[in-house]
């Protein structure tokens, strides 16, 4: 099977734009065979958007994105393939959810520090149900008409280093890729375009399954380079198109940043030999 696989898709359940529903509809229409919904700290999309997908021949694998730690640098991982139920997992999830909404409030608090009218019912409302961040606070903050765009906030506001950032709590990527292992999956860096050499090499170390070689901020010669470290030391590899829609304006990535299935039957592949 040669399909266009994308494995790295958000909805609202975390902070994309678009339903699980409509998210498979839209990769039907872009020509996708295969696709990941990858939102952090969240579940509740993967069975509502498998459940469509079987509908409309769309394969759904199990995703999440995980934030980690390193010497106070946010490093994204994503896992795929694990078990959807597994009590471990959801109770993890569960802590963060509740750790996102308390660093939230203090952002908020922040803001109205720096003469901005907003309060956490604003951005919980915005939130809805799903996994509340940054991303809903820059919402409200631009539909409020506080800022100019949605990417102000984070330039000047609530980016890291600037004055109403908060961080969130810490976990090593080593204890997400033993959440994400106990739970049957497979962990990979997520675009790892900025990060520094050497850390790749210690995540490497550290027991990662594989690298986001394709993504919207690589250049092709970040490909190549990622191509080459999986293959050197015998990494697996994902990628997509981090498709969030809506204020991202990157709605012309998704179908765009695929990749073949074989990767995903190498995925499975090694799945098989780590239960041998």
């Amino acid at each position: 099977m040669n399909g266009k696989v994308d494995l790295h898709i958000h909805t609202f359940f975390s902070d994309g734009y678009y339903s699980p529903v409509e998210i498979v509809s839209k990769a039907k229409e872009r020509g996708l065979d295969t696709i990941s919904i990858t939102d952090h700290d969240n579940l509740a999309g993967i069975i509502e958007a498998a459940e469509e997908g079987r509908k409309i021949g769309i394969e759904v694998i199990p995703g999440l994105e995980i934030s980690t730690d390193v010497n106070d640098k946010e490093i994204h991982i994503l896992a795929y393939f694990f078990e959807p139920d597994n009590k471990e997992l959801e109770r993890y999830l569960v802590f963060f959810r509740e750790e996102r909404l308390k660093r939230a409030v203090r952002i908020v608090e922040k803001l109205k520090t720096l003469g901005f009218s907003i309060s956490i019912d604003d951005v919980l409302e915005k939130a809805k149900n799903c996994a509340v961040g940054r991303p809903h606070i820059a919402e409200v903050l631009f539909e409020k008409g506080l800022i100019s765009n949605y990417f102000e906030a984070f330039n000047k506001y609530i980016g890291n280093g600037c004055p109403a950032y908060e961080k969130k709590v810490h976990l090593s990527p080593q204890s997400a890729f033993k959440i994400i292992t106990d739970a049957g999956g497979l962990s990979f860096v997520a675009h790892p375009g900025p990060m520094n050499d050497n850390l790749l090499k210690d995540l490497i170390s550290a027991g990662v399954d594989g690298i986001e070689v394709i993504h919207p901020s690589h250049s092709q010669q970040l490909i190549r380079f990622y191509k080459g470290i999986v293959n050197e030391y015998f990494l697996l590899e994902s990628g997509g198109s981090d498709f969030h829609g809506g204020k991202r304006e990157d709605e012309n990535n998704l179908g765009k940043f695929t990749v073949n299935y074989s990767i995903v039957d190498a995925m499975r592949q090694r799945l098989l030999r780590n239960t041998a």
